[in-house]
């Protein structure tokens, strides 16, 4: 109990303060491809995060192992993602080419709701996988995956 209460602190920690910088950040106005930088590192980090759950439900379940990926999407899921998809930054280049429809910067309500989505069910997956039952975190699981393709369908760019 006490390690997921410290990785808990830790997880919640580390969001307040990315949470704290990215509000400071916004007032110095940093560069589109730093923004662009930003948002695909932290899409890459729920992309490994969300590998490391699908492996454990495709093989040897290891409940520590998704409690901690889990909690790492939905600290992130939490952060204020939606900063790093300020204007300007529809077009350029991060760490690539930036994969973003344009339609995303005019369809804010939609965007809302999509991200809502996300963060509802990762939350709901920090919860499930407390648990260790891998059948409701694999259910909970797709419910977050397809709230992922949701979005990429809509405002991703294919490759």
């Amino acid at each position: 109990m006490k390690k997921t209460a410290s990785r808990i602190f830790l997880a919640v920690t580390a969001v307040s303060i990315f949470i704290a910088s990215t509000s400071v950040l916004a007032q110095q106005a940093p560069k589109p491809e730093t923004l662009i930088k930003w948002r695909q590192s932290a899409y890459q980090v729920i992309g490994w995060n969300s590998g490391r759950i699908k492996a454990a439900l495709e093989g040897q379940y290891n409940k520590e192992e998704v409690i901690k990926a889990a909690n790492t999407i939905a600290a992130l899921s939490n952060a204020g993602l939606g900063a790093l998809f300020a204007p300007g930054t529809e077009q350029g280049k991060g760490w690539h080419d930036t994969a973003v429809k344009p339609e995303l910067f005019r369809d804010g309500k939609h965007v809302g709701e999509l991200a809502a989505n996300f963060s509802k069910e990762a939350n709901e997956l920090a919860k499930i996988a407390l648990a260790g039952d891998p059948a409701a975190v694999k259910d909970q699981y797709g419910k977050l995956t397809r709230t992922c393709k949701a979005c990429h369908d809509d405002f991703k760019l294919s490759n």
